[in-house]
């Protein structure tokens, strides 16, 4: 029987600090420009090094549990001060190289196909759809699409249309003309 006050033994206790060590989280835990976690992060450790129990150094830097403070630690002993930072979680971002940055801007040239993509201009929501029918493309965003198309030089206009920057297109007594505006690259900038 387990006897209330008696705290389980560590299963892996917090290696001794160095001195830069202790003066980085010292330092870290003092900051307010830091981001909270970090500063939590920075006294819990603190706290266990003084030989607080993990629960008790948990509670010092606010949080509930003890068994984020040891899974902390255990980072902390393999890493050093990189065990401050967030740990890894999820999958990786799905990034695009220029392949297939090419095909969105491809797909942005080609006019839609009113039956099957049920418009007549090119929308980030109509484009997502019509490129999410693509291979590779499953879970492509709006906001990769609008990062790819702000790449390549196109913005959105008034007439619900991407058009490359610095470009309109007129009406005239002759017909439809093509203006650039001659100082597109210094606004860019």
């Amino acid at each position: 029987m387990i006897a209330f006050g008696v705290s389980r033994r560590q299963k892996n206790p917090l290696r001794a600090l160095t001195d830069d060590e202790r003066r980085s989280l010292e330092r870290t835990s003092r900051s307010h420009s830091t981001p909270a976690a970090l500063v939590a992060r920075a006294k819990s450790l603190l706290s266990v090094a003084d030989g607080s129990r993990f629960t008790d150094a948990a509670r010092t830097a606010g949080r509930r549990s003890g068994d984020g403070v040891a899974k902390l630690v255990a980072r902390f002993n393999r890493l050093g001060l990189a065990a401050l930072e967030a740990a890894p979680s999820g999958r990786p971002a799905l990034t695009y190289g220029p392949a297939e940055r090419e095909r969105i801007l491809e797909t942005v040239r080609q006019a839609p196909d009113r039956e099957l993509d049920g418009t007549a201009t090119w929308s980030l929501t109509t484009l997502r759809s019509s490129l999410r029918r693509q291979p590779g493309f499953e879970r492509i965003s709006t906001h990769t699409i609008h990062s790819t198309l702000r790449g390549a030089g196109l913005s959105w206009q008034r007439s619900q249309t991407w058009c490359q920057t610095g470009t309109a297109t007129r009406k005239r007594k002759a017909g439809n003309v093509v203006v650039n505006d001659p100082d597109t690259e210094p606004k860019k900038s």
